[in-house]
């Protein structure tokens, strides 16, 4: 029978090519020294943080078109970063994407938005020709926005989660920067309306590092079943807004801006505490009441 010479099978080793942090941990074996842990690279999370770029960029935006005198599209910019800051913190919840990272970075984008861009608009807009007490109430405005977003940061944990503690800087943003879009709709000039601006800025900025309580509508349950007529309110509300939207989203802030000194002043005449600070801790007894 005839024989056939058999092919010998070739083998071959593939050894796996080490990474720089294997070999860093073969050459700690090596030379006898314990194993240096693996540090894991740190990510963030997309989708919430692009809206917090989003409401950033409105802000650097809206400062922009104050020093080109657009003071409509500067406006327009504010309330545009209002509805991004509205949105990341409901995106990173539904979708359970909360960070450090997106807390820290949500209180810079909001000191840039509605602290230094409001500001800014707001002089360049009417408060440049009172000199020295123009630029004064525009860095009081600011330094109310860097406190207020301060506090709030260290004070989330003892605050009432149903009121803001002072005005929030969104809605103090919205009453300068709402102020500004109506006055230019009107054709009304900045300098005509200086200390009107002067009052409103100084206003908003001593609102926001107030102990005042404004309701935050944060226990408002969108999953909720409501009623039909809701719906029909909420349609409402669009149609004014589209009506004349620099007057009806200047009235509603005006509305919302004084409605905490009411709140806060109706308590106290009741003789209620008007405090939203939790100063002492709860029994269990004072929990179950709640």
């Amino acid at each position: 029978m005839a024989s056939f010479n058999r092919r010998k099978v070739k083998t071959k080793l593939v050894f796996p090519k080490l990474t720089r942090a294997g070999k860093l941990a073969a050459q700690y074996a090596e030379d006898g020294l314990p194993a240096r842990p693996t540090l894991r690279r740190r990510g963030i999370y997309l989708l919430p943080n692009a809206f917090t770029t989003g409401a950033l960029f409105c802000g650097f935006y809206a400062i922009v078109m104050a020093m080109n005198l657009k003071f409509d599209h500067a406006s327009i910019a504010i309330f545009a970063a209002m509805v991004l800051d509205a949105i990341d913190g409901r995106v990173a919840r539904l979708t359970n994407t909360q960070s450090e990272f997106g807390a820290q970075y949500d209180s810079l984008s909001d000191m840039v938005s509605f602290g230094a861009a409001p500001a800014l608009v707001v002089y360049e807009w009417s408060l440049r020709g009172l000199n020295k007490m123009g630029w004064l109430a525009a860095f009081v405005y600011c330094a109310g926005a860097a406190l207020r977003l301060a506090r709030f940061n260290t004070n989330i944990a003892v605050v009432d989660k149903r009121f803001f503690q002072g005005l929030p800087s969104p809605a103090a943003a919205a009453l300068v920067a709402g102020f500004i879009w109506s006055m230019d709709d009107l054709r009304f000039a900045g300098t005509d309306l200086s200390w009107v601006a002067w009052g409103i800025t100084v206003f908003s900025g001593l609102t926001m590092v107030t102990n005042v309580p404004f309701y935050s509508f944060k226990d408002v349950n969108f999953r909720k079943v409501v009623p039909f007529i809701a719906i029909f309110l909420i349609v409402l509300v669009f149609v004014l807004i589209s009506v004349d939207p620099p007057k009806v989203m200047f009235g509603l802030f005006v509305l919302y801006g004084l409605s905490g000194y009411a709140f806060y002043f109706w308590r106290l005449a009741k003789g209620k505490p008007v405090s939203i600070i939790q100063t002492e801790v709860e029994s269990a007894d004072e929990k179950e009441l709640h």
